[in-house]
């Protein structure tokens, strides 16, 4: 599937393309052949077990000629390459040196050139020279790599239209507008040929079920019933039996370009955009979009062959999928009125006027899609919901937010209402840092929330400050976003949702009842109602969100552009993009022939590199780092350090449970002189890592997160800090009954303090478990545990009182200062999905 971006920067706007998933073409077979959507969403039987998807025909291999191949048939040698073969380079320090300095420093050519000259002064004495002479030199080899770029294009489009008559005509309509472009569809054929994605595309449609309740599974773009529809539908033509068809996912945003993993959203245009004159500016658009399209029409019901990253060849049909884009571009994408929904202004039959239909059904009708001229493909059925824009900037920042806001000035006037908003933004200040979050040490100001940020850490902040109710909404909202955001969904999770957005449309009437909004006429919320739907259709949303684009915007615009000379910037970031592309293509090239296994200079010295060999898929590990602290080394003065004068009879305790596993006597009947006693040298370090399966989260290969657990009395040499931490204290427990909250000390195995979760249900308002601190005759509970028994790092939200926040009081202060806490189960996915 291919992803088509693009930006607004003055009169133009970026296009990026994308390509992922492929699915095949299948038939004369009962299970591959899609059921209707309630057999499908609710008791389709699960496929049938080790059938060979090539025997029925699906996405078969096949020669350069396009003749399949037997089954089983291995994929045709790849010519041989000698593993000291740099190409333009004369070895690895060039290689990456070009790509350090162009790709990651991004360095201006006066600062290569001086620190070429600096270079070549050290070497002088040697009676050598730097990798390149100066930028020029550099630049050229990079022009010269033979692959991974794709040339760039134009075209030139102007209005056609009727003009006024007499000299007042707009110079719009005789303006000409140029747009650059690259062929769709070698891009396409470039990334499916990448080793990389090897073993990641899903060949073909499938429906997957769980064991014990036969419940259907959705997972990617190729687990959704659209995918089995189009398949069907292609597979009609006997000509088109075997091939496989790949996907093209289009998005755009008028001020950001997504991002796909390991570069498969690649750059393919600028499109000239008016921002007045909007029916012109529709027009121009699909028209611009037509015309680059246009070169993937012929591959979209004639198979064309294409080399695959796995060796073999493959016969492919191009077809165009979904379109990713927020409710801003919606409106110029579908050519709909504002305020209308886009999936419910569809009209199947096209004998309305146009009056008719912008009147009845909110559709612009005198313009023309680009979807137009494409087999299969209908805009208003392929738009896809954004996740980033309609759900978490638009409903969150832009609606709920505002909304307390409102509320607080109707209620209790402007001055008592910015005294409570300032009150709010200390609760927020205050709250204890936590990996992947972004901390308010001087309050946020309620001006920007991104995904990164916990919006959790409203929800206690408002406590007591506002309604039950509203606090509910925030809390139904929040399952919902994390919900749909799952890797994968479950028919019981499209309950779950279809519930949490039934609470929150009943919770969220508060704000009506109460005068604060006069409607909830809302694009964005309405959009909300069709994710059920969306899901079933396409697979989870998690991967067509288009915070996808959101740092392929950095990398392929607003560093090209720092990168340019800023005038008649656009061409200069062409080329800065093309020659990006074949920087990585290289690297793919170089790695595929295992020749950038380790560092530039372990590899020099001929030594083995930090290469993580780990697996892929586990739940959860933990490893103490390897420096040491310079502080106490034994017992004695690790217990004076901790203020925990007991910490030898702790570490007794501890290692007779390590050597007497099985023994379930209560301690105090244990005979003291059975607890072995440990006067040995102690070593202490303040950091552990934690790695755990997170799909949901983002991650690297495989779905693995990795997290640093802290623990320091002076971190970063200014204030403490103590991470806390999940441990799995009852296995045969699921969600947080089978874990404790702890305080993370210092350790050699670890000292812990522990909190005592309260109740046996999370909190009924804000859906989250309560924890406090627990206590042994006053003092804090302390045990030492094994690291193994460690989850993962927990993240704790005070439940604050109605006084106010003291200035003093910092987020460093926040474990210490609070009776009470709540388990923050919206810090990240994983933790969703964990704590319940």
């Amino acid at each position: 599937m291919t992803t088509h971006l693009h930006h607004d920067q003055g009169k133009n706007e970026m296009v990026m393309l994308m390509v992922s998933h492929g699915s095949s073409l299948n038939t004369g077979t009962s299970f591959l052949t899609a059921p209707s959507e309630d057999i499908l969403r609710h008791s389709s039987p699960a496929p049938a077990l080790g059938v060979d998807p090539e025997f029925y025909g699906a996405a078969r291999p096949c020669d350069a000629s396009g003749n399949f191949l037997p089954p089983g048939t291995p994929p045709f040698p790849l010519a041989e390459q000698s593993p000291d073969d740099w190409s333009l380079f004369h070895n690895r320090i060039e290689f990456e040196t070009a790509e350090f300095l162009y790709s990651h420093a991004q360095m201006s050519a006066p600062n290569i050139n001086t620190l070429l000259n600096l270079w070549a002064v050290s070497l002088l004495k040697h009676g050598d020279q730097p990798p390149f002479a100066d930028h020029k030199d550099l630049y050229k080899t990079i022009d010269n790599i033979p692959i991974g770029g794709i040339s760039w294009q134009s075209f030139k489009i102007q209005y056609s239209g009727e003009k006024p008559d007499g000299p007042d005509v707009p110079p719009w309509m005789n303006q000409q507008f140029e747009v650059w472009y690259r062929d769709p569809r070698e891009v396409a054929q470039n990334i499916l040929a990448n080793p990389d994605y090897v073993n990641k595309f899903d060949y073909c449609p499938f429906c997957e079920y769980s064991v014990d309740k036969d419940e259907h599974c959705y997972q990617d773009f190729m687990s959704g019933d659209w995918a089995w529809q189009q398949a069907d539908i292609i597979a009609a033509d006997p000509d088109n039996l075997g091939a496989t068809f790949v996907l093209i996912i289009l998005g755009s945003d008028k001020t950001t370009v997504s991002v796909a993993h390991q570069n498969a959203l690649c750059l393919i245009g600028f499109l000239a955009i008016l921002k007045k004159f909007w029916n012109f500016r529709r027009q121009i658009f699909h028209s611009s979009l037509a015309k680059i399209l246009k070169m993937l029409k012929d591959a979209t019901s004639k198979p064309e062959v294409v080399h695959f990253g796995d060796g073999h060849y493959r016969c492919v049909i191009f077809g165009l999928g979904l379109y990713i884009v927020d409710y801003e571009e919606q409106v110029l994408l579908m050519s709909i009125v504002r305020n209308w929904c886009p999936r419910e202004a569809l009209i199947k039959e096209n004998t309305f006027g146009v009056d008719m239909l912008r009147c009845e059904f909110g559709i612009v009708g005198d313009v023309v899609p680009f979807t137009n001229d494409f087999t299969h493909a209908d805009i208003h059925q392929l738009i896809a919901q954004d996740i980033l824009h309609q759900i978490i900037k638009g409903c969150f920042k832009d609606h709920l937010i505002m909304w307390v806001e409102k509320y607080l000035h109707h209620i209790h006037g402007k001055r008592k209402a910015e005294q409570i908003m300032d009150d709010i933004d200390r609760h927020l200040a205050i709250i204890a840092p936590f990996t992947g979050l972004q901390c308010f040490p001087q309050g946020c100001g309620f001006k920007q929330w991104t995904r990164d940020n916990s919006k959790a850490y409203y929800l206690p902040a408002i406590e007591g400050h506002v309604p039950m109710d509203i606090i509910r909404a925030f809390r139904t909202f929040l399952e919902f976003c994390y919900l749909v955001q799952r890797n994968v969904i479950m028919e019981d999770t499209i309950l779950q949702i279809e519930d949490a957005l039934c609470q929150f449309h009943h919770y969220h009437s508060i704000f009506l009842q109460l005068g604060i909004i006069p409607t909830f006429s809302l694009p964005r919320q309405h959009a909300m109602k069709h994710y059920p739907d969306l899901i079933c259709l396409f697979g989870v949303l998690n991967g067509l969100c288009s915070s996808m684009t959101e740092n392929k915007h950095i990398k392929a615009v607003k560093q090209p552009w720092r990168q340019s000379n800023k005038y008649n910037a656009l061409g200069q970031m062409l080329v800065t993009n093309q020659r990006l592309d074949k920087i990585a293509a290289l690297r793919v090239d170089f790695t595929k022939r295992s020749m950038l296994n380790s560092t530039c200079l372990s590899d020099a010295l001929n030594v083995k590199g930090e290469i993580d060999d780990g697996p892929t898929e586990i739940e959860a590990h933990v490893q103490l780092a390897q420096t040491q602290r310079k502080c106490a080394q034994t017992v004695v003065a690790l217990a004076i350090e901790l203020s925990v004068l007991h910490l030898r009879e702790l570490i007794g305790t501890f290692l007779f449970e390590q050597l007497h596993p099985h023994d379930t006597r209560d301690h105090a009947i244990i005979p003291a002189d059975s607890f072995p006693v440990y006067d040995g040298k102690v070593s202490v370090v303040n950091l552990a890592s934690s790695r755990f399966y997170a799909p949901s989260d983002l991650s690297g290969i495989g779905g693995m997160q990795r997290e640093y657990i802290q623990s320091c009395l002076k971190w970063r040499n200014a204030h403490a800090h103590y991470d806390c931490v999940f441990i799995n204290s009852r296995l045969e427990l699921d969600g947080m009954q089978g874990l404790e909250v702890y305080k993370w000390v210092l350790y050699e195995c670890a000292v812990v303090c522990w909190f005592n979760v309260i109740g046996d249900a999370p909190d009924k308002d804000t859906g989250m478990w309560v924890v406090q601190p627990s206590f042994d005759d006053h003092s804090p509970d302390i045990s030492v545990i094994h690291i193994d028994t460690i989850y993962r790092a927990a993240h704790l939200l005070p439940i604050y009182s109605t006084d106010p926040i003291p200035h003093h009081l910092k987020f460093h202060h926040s474990l210490d200062n609070f009776r009470a806490f709540y388990v923050n189960k919206f810090a990240d996915h994983h933790t969703f999905e964990i704590v319940f």
